[in-house]
């Protein structure tokens, strides 16, 4: 059966070069509202690739496999313990993972500190924590030297991503 998973249409991308692969571990915490109960999720990850072709891996401290993500063009394919599901976008994937839409291509800007060129930012103004804000998201970059960062969406439900990276 682990031979079929690994078999499916959508090709393993080319192995990214250092410089294109972070990792680190990652923390999501998704609050509750009137409708939903708050969920999290926490693992180590791998990131690499583009936003047009890449992969994500998520693990548990021990190295059990929680999800990983690969996409290219218009198919990302999620495989789970639970079975490999298929879905258009990247928004898809993790509303699927998560229950919220995480923004996944502007991740890879701001996990190397800088606003995602797709979309309008605005830089934080003193007193606010260094960093910036765009997609309806405040990226922290206040402990970006300690190789921390901090995104959170304030419109319902609040959804706070917590990275700490690992050094190159």
């Amino acid at each position: 059966m682990a031979m079929v998973t690994g078999c499916a249409s959508l090709k393993a991308p080319d192995e990214p070069a250092l410089a294109d692969l972070l990792t680190g571990r990652m923390s999501v915490q998704v609050a509750a509202t009137d409708t939903s109960e708050a969920h999290s999720l926490s693992a180590a990850f791998e990131l690499s690739g583009t936003t047009e072709r890449g992969r994500l891996d998520l693990n548990t401290p021990i190295g059990s496999t929680v999800a990983r993500a690969r996409w290219e063009a218009d198919l990302v394919v999620l495989d789970t313990p639970q079975g490999q599901t298929r879905h258009s976008t990247l928004a898809d994937m993790t509303r699927a993972m998560v229950g919220e839409e995480l923004p996944v291509p502007a991740m890879f800007d701001w996990l190397r500190g800088r606003p995602w060129p797709g979309a309008e930012s605005t830089s934080s103004v003193a007193p606010e924590p260094a960093g910036f804000r765009q997609m309806g998201w405040t990226v922290d970059l206040s402990r970006f030297e300690e190789m921390r960062i901090l995104a959170r969406r304030e419109s319902p439900p609040v959804v706070t991503v917590q990275v700490k990276l690992d050094k190159p």
